[in-house]
């Protein structure tokens, strides 16, 4: 019998192969916690161990970066992109993930294209002790046109309330650490494929500098920050996830009023990526740290007195700042 569904752009048996694909893998992330099965209608955590628990949530989606990933044909990476940058958010406030969902709207619906995507998002998750407790994906080709796609994430972590970190308790003298990025995470594509474009050929070439052809080093997964810095988190003030807005609008977010935090940009590294851009795009370098992340993925604020048991645990951080007086509404200045 025709399939008339698939002529109109839906193929419910590919769907049907996908999600036994998917099960696969979401059933290996799951704890006694999940009382649901893989398959059913919603997703059912057992919430318990925590004495006053405050439930912190975060979604976001991986941007124009999947473009690239179109581009060159490589899906195991986006999702791994998607969870880390949902729970770097919410790890700011000190909270840890617990469970993750994700939406795939697609064009054409190919089984092995969304398992590597799955496989993504279940490694990361793993990572960090989080269940990928469930999903979705749309076949939608009326929106999503070839083999264009788009993936979307959302997290739900647990801090006890007398835990929460937000930045009220830091004051001038405080040491700004920097741990540092692989790239642009998830953060100023739109701007990187206008400079560099996004057919095949162009994410080919190789740059000087540069030890990756420079779709391979576009693509680089967003780090995540949970393990390296959860064993320090009574010494944390405050943290900043450094995306969309670099530091210039990110750090000002848990900056109290009154104060700065005052950036030496000689104080790290910015990886060759950054320096290549801003060259080949003819970009101002105040745009270029309103938009990029130039080299810090995460900060942290703690006291002078603190700053051996960071460096000492995560050699890779580094001081890059300190928080001061501020001027007038001016909470990130950078030198």
């Amino acid at each position: 019998m025709p399939d008339a569904y698939a002529k109109a752009g839906v193929d419910i048996n590919a769907k049907n192969i996908s999600n036994k694909l998917i099960g696969k893998i979401v059933s290996a992330t799951h704890r006694p916690e999940v009382l649901s099965d893989v398959g059913f209608f919603n997703g059912m955590y057992e919430f318990k161990g925590y004495k006053q628990p405050v439930l912190v949530s975060s979604t976001d989606s991986v941007g124009t970066k999947i473009k690239l990933a179109v581009a060159l044909d490589k899906y195991d990476t986006v999702g791994i992109d998607i969870v880390n940058h949902c729970v770097n958010d919410i790890f700011t406030c000190g909270a840890s993930p617990i469970f993750f969902l994700d939406y795939i709207g697609i064009g054409k619906l190919v089984p092995e294209k969304v398992e590597a995507i799955v496989r993504g998002l279940a490694g990361a998750c793993g990572e960090v002790d989080c269940v990928l407790i469930g999903g979705e994906t749309a076949e939608m080709s009326d929106v999503y046109s070839g083999g264009d796609f788009d993936l979307a994430g959302f997290v739900v972590g647990v801090v006890e309330k007398d835990e929460i970190i937000a930045g009220k308790k830091i004051v001038a003298g405080d040491a700004v650490l920097g741990l540092p990025s692989n790239g642009l995470h998830t953060n100023g594509y739109t701007l990187a494929r206008k400079i560099f474009g996004d057919a095949r050929s162009a994410l080919q070439k190789r740059y000087p500098g540069l030890d990756l052809p420079i779709g391979e080093a576009l693509l680089e997964p967003h780090l995540c920050y949970h393990n390296q810095l959860k064993p320090l988190l009574p010494l944390v003030k405050g943290m900043a996830h450094i995306t969309g807005g670099g530091l210039v609008d990110n750090v000002p977010r848990i900056i109290p009023e009154g104060l700065a935090a005052c950036f030496d940009s000689g104080k790290w590294s910015v990886p060759p990526l950054f320096p290549l851009i801003q060259r080949l795009g003819n970009i101002d370098r105040d745009e270029m740290y309103h938009v990029f992340n130039m080299g810090i993925g995460m900060v942290a604020v703690c006291a002078p007195e603190d700053i051996s048991h960071f460096t000492s645990k995560l050699p890779e951080i580094k001081v890059v700042g300190e928080v001061q007086k501020g001027v007038g509404d001016t909470r990130v200045v950078i030198d």
